[in-house]
């Protein structure tokens, strides 16, 4: 990202062992945290396998110091200590790998959990019968934000609404359960394939 100037993290030359869907290692001189986006607080990195997702602070001689003439800017994206608050929610690999898995603005909340639409859309596109997935948050009947999937299926799939709720039921934790599916003929995307959410959210909000 700009802040960056330019960089934070990189795949060093000759690694095949970072994942390809990770951004690589912190380079030299630059610290990060992944915090948890509703308390502040650290997430621990495990000593084997992934960490929970948080959003990613980097602090480093790189960072900017603030955005020209713009003081409110600054003090929402860069806190007391230093550290700038990238908008990106990340995991970090217990071998130091960090990778991006979604936006904090496009985060559900639900019952006071952080739930990454992008996690959801990549479990979703693992089953054989759905061609293509994605997942916002709406609000139900009680007035609480749930994950709903849009899904366009496979030619000749069978699966259902409440099919594949379950199947990702068994998947994950309870409160990253999708709670709601719609079958669409595409999934709307820009032209450099990012999903359109605000267009799914037109579809209408309260269910």
């Amino acid at each position: 990202m700009t802040e960056m100037s330019p960089v934070s993290h990189a795949s060093p030359r000759g690694r095949t062992d970072i994942p390809l869907n990770s951004v690589g290692l912190t380079v030299p001189n630059v610290q990060c945290r992944i915090v948890d986006p509703l308390t502040g607080d650290d997430i621990e990195i495990p000593a084997v396998g992934v960490s929970e997702p948080g959003e990613l602070l980097c602090r480093g001689p790189n960072i900017m110091v603030g955005y020209l003439g713009n003081d409110e800017a600054t003090r929402a994206t860069i806190d007391a200590d230093g550290f700038l608050h990238t908008g990106d929610i990340a995991t970090v690999s217990a071998e130091g790998y960090v990778t991006v898995v979604d936006r904090l603005k496009e985060l559900i909340k639900y019952k006071g959990y952080q739930v990454a639409p992008a996690e959801l859309e990549s479990l979703l596109l693992g089953h054989p019968q759905i061609a293509d997935a994605a997942v916002i948050g709406v609000i139900d009947a009680d007035g609480e934000e749930v994950p709903k999937a849009f899904l366009r299926l496979q030619p000749e799939a069978t699966l259902t609404g409440e099919e594949i709720m379950m199947w990702v039921a068994d998947r994950v934790a309870p409160h990253k359960k999708v709670r709601q599916v719609e079958m669409i003929d595409f999934i709307p995307k820009s032209a450099s394939g990012k999903i359109l959410r605000k267009d799914l959210r037109s579809k209408g909000a309260l269910v």
